[in-house]
């Protein structure tokens, strides 16, 4: 498995390898071992699947807060994603900063997200369907949300609001502005 990290160092990309031949190919998509070996050391405690029927449908910009705090491991099996991350820990010299990647099957990455970052993803095609496990179970007393298109974020979005499938919860989100993180920053690993 490759690691590599992205502008904000605390997110990662990480490409399992995959072995194929003339019937497909087969990947080891998750590994305890070797996620320890990269510096990941969390247990995931849960497995979500979520799939979108249309192009441009957004989800996010999600995330849970201590003591449900989660991270997550996040990876698309069919279709495409622009994936982010924004930074929601105080003092952290990135906070309130976004990061993008495109996952999809094609490209078969997979992004980490820890703990105290708001997560959210935009489809590419239609019928994408997305896997991610995460360190903590849903509570949904714990469940927060920023408002996906704050222009504060600086996130390149694929397509704008009227374009957009979404949730009435994520559409009427808050801003970072308006929103007091319980997150604090601890340093990157």
């Amino acid at each position: 498995m490759q690691i590599q990290s992205l502008e904000i160092p605390a997110i990662k990309i990480l490409t399992p390898e995959r072995h194929g031949d003339h019937r497909g190919f087969f990947s080891e998509i998750y590994s305890k071992k070797a996620l320890d070996k990269l510096g990941i050391r969390l247990e995931f405690v849960q497995e979500n699947y979520s799939l979108s029927e249309h192009q441009y449908t957004v989800r996010g910009l999600h995330f849970q807060v201590p003591p449900a705090a989660q991270a997550k491991l996040v990876q698309v099996v069919r279709g495409s994603v622009l994936d982010v991350a924004v930074d929601l820990r105080r003092g952290s010299p990135w906070f309130g900063k976004s990061v993008t990647a495109e996952i999809s099957a094609a490209n078969w990455r997979q992004i980490f997200i820890p703990a105290g970052f708001a997560h959210g993803l935009c489809t590419l095609e239609p019928n994408t369907a997305v896997i991610y496990k995460v360190t903590a179970p849903y509570a949904p007393a714990h469940e927060h949300s920023i408002y996906w298109n704050d222009p504060a974020l600086g996130i390149n979005w694929p397509a704008n609001d009227d374009q957009v499938a979404i949730s009435d919860k994520d559409r009427n989100a808050p801003k970072l502005i308006d929103y007091d993180s319980p997150f604090e920053y601890q340093g990157e690993n």
